[in-house]
């Protein structure tokens, strides 16, 4: 999905500041499933505010600059609706805690423990935190995405459960003296930030 969608779709929900937008896509809803960096989101903000699909006020703040809070027109709910009637592409998937696992076979034993543990626990967390929330008092698509999120997590936790030991077994039973290479090139580099 592109930014300036992004954009439209949290201002539906509310007017926002460009930071507030930024922040839904990091603790909000969306955090889960979209990103969009600052970068992205002002020059958006902008070409929004020119195409008429916004309108952006700027408030007054104590010791510090005018705040800019933007709000959905009209067109720009339109807009944002035409966007959400064509196909979306495929998703793709990023994680950087695939990526480090994806190389679990370079790294220490007990680094790769210790980042299966924090990923069951943040698992744990956002499966509690998720159960907290009454879906009955969301929308029905807020609704089916809260549940399907709900079903990836618990998932995935079980299959990280499931299979941890196996796994850390493998490892174990690989080639000692290339771990024992990799351990000794981690130290080297570890070695090499402290002298820098």
């Amino acid at each position: 999905m592109d930014v300036r969608t992004l954009c439209l779709a949290v201002l539906y929900q509310g007017q926002a500041s460009g930071y507030e937008i930024k922040k839904a896509f990091q603790e909000g809803a969306f955090s889960h499933f979209q990103d969009a960096s600052f970068g992205s989101i002002y020059p958006a903000l902008g070409r929004l505010s020119a195409e008429g699909l916004v309108e952006c006020t700027q408030m007054a703040q104590e010791k510090r600059p005018d705040k800019k809070v933007y709000k959905l027109t009209q067109q720009g709910q339109d807009a944002l609706i035409t966007s959400l009637l064509a196909p979306p592409a495929p998703d793709k998937f990023t994680s950087d805690f695939f990526f480090v696992l994806y190389f679990a076979d370079l790294m220490p034993v007990p680094q790769v423990i210790n980042l299966l543990e924090q990923r069951i626990s943040f698992y744990k967390e956002t499966i509690e935190r998720m159960t907290k929330c009454d879906p009955a008092a969301l929308p029905s698509g807020r609704r089916l995405c809260h549940g399907l999120g709900l079903t990836v997590y618990k998932n995935s936790l079980s299959y990280l459960e499931e299979n941890k030991e196996r796994f850390i077994a493998e490892l174990r039973e690989q080639d000692a003296s290339n771990r024992s290479r990799t351990e000794i090139n981690l130290k080297q580099i570890e070695t090499n930030r402290h002298l820098s």
